[in-house]
């Protein structure tokens, strides 16, 4: 008579103490909302370093223009392109480290181009006023400088 009660209270201990275990498995570590946020690839006080993926960069751009299926396969070709030229650019030591820099920007420019030109004109507006807010983040960013030496 009391093995009844007794499973019925071990059972629920075990569910009470499994169930903040199975929420962390589902949830993740950070809160995500819908803006231009990719989880790190490792713990580096929120700065992304490394070449974004492709297919995350057309997702993103998909959500935030509006991309057609046919666009999204260009875009992310596209994409796909400049990544393949970042790697090879990063593991070539022969060039400075000026000189990479300004391959880079070539490079990247290059893309952007490409994709504005796969855009509509509402589209290339929103690109455009993204791709301002991302330049003035890449400004912001070199203004701040190092951090002072104590």
């Amino acid at each position: 008579m009391l093995k009844q009660p007794l499973l019925i209270l071990a059972a629920a201990g075990l569910i009470a103490m499994a169930a903040p275990f199975a929420t962390a498995q589902n949830s993740p570590s950070a809160p995500q909302s819908n803006d231009q946020q990719s989880p790190p690839a490792q713990d580096n006080g929120g700065r992304h370093h490394g070449p974004p993926d492709p297919a995350e960069r057309t997702r993103e751009l998909t959500k935030h223009l509006k991309l057609t299926s046919d666009q999204q396969t260009k875009v992310q070709s596209a994409l796909e392109s400049e990544h393949s030229q970042m790697e090879s650019l990063h593991q070539d030591t022969s060039l400075s480290q000026q000189d990479r820099r300004t391959k880079m920007m070539e490079i990247r420019k290059s893309t952007d181009d490409q994709i504005r030109g796969l855009l509509d004109s509402n589209q290339q507006t929103k690109w455009d006023e993204m791709q301002a807010r991302r330049e003035q983040r890449m400004q912001n960013r070199g203004q701040q400088g190092p951090p002072p030496q104590q």
